[in-house]
């Protein structure tokens, strides 16, 4: 039987693998590709909307995956990276490119894993701030 978090962990990897194909310019003939559902997403996973989550100060954020099972930080972290660095990106808002690069770092540090396209993207968006 599927529990609540295995089911949101779950949703956290997919929306990861997601948000890396359209990072990469890859995006796979998929529900994921047609147009990404922020909101819906985020209130599986958060209980908030988009809009919610990405008004939250990173401290707060931080705050709200510390209170996740601790195995499971380096998936939000990465998952919650991707989000930022890709709707930054998309949209040019330095403010979500600067969460991206908090994120990434929180995952780098959590996860212990040497992570070149991670390290890239934070090397990119300190140069997009400066």
């Amino acid at each position: 039987m599927i529990t609540d978090k295995e089911f949101t962990l779950r949703l956290i990897r997919q929306l990861t693998q997601a948000l890396e194909k359209l990072i990469l310019d890859k995006p796979e003939e998929s529900l994921m590709q047609k147009e990404l559902d922020f909101d819906t997403l985020m209130r599986d996973i958060f209980k908030m909307t988009f809009t919610e989550v990405s008004s939250m100060t990173k401290e707060e954020m931080i705050t709200l995956v510390s209170e996740k099972q601790e195995r499971d930080h380096k998936d939000y972290y990465e998952m919650l990276g991707n989000l930022f660095y890709f709707k930054g990106k998309q949209d040019q808002h330095n403010d979500f490119l600067d969460k991206a690069k908090t994120f990434y770092e929180m995952y780098l540090q959590t996860s212990g894993i040497f992570a070149l396209p991670v390290i890239n993207r934070i090397n990119e968006i300190k140069k997009a701030l400066e």
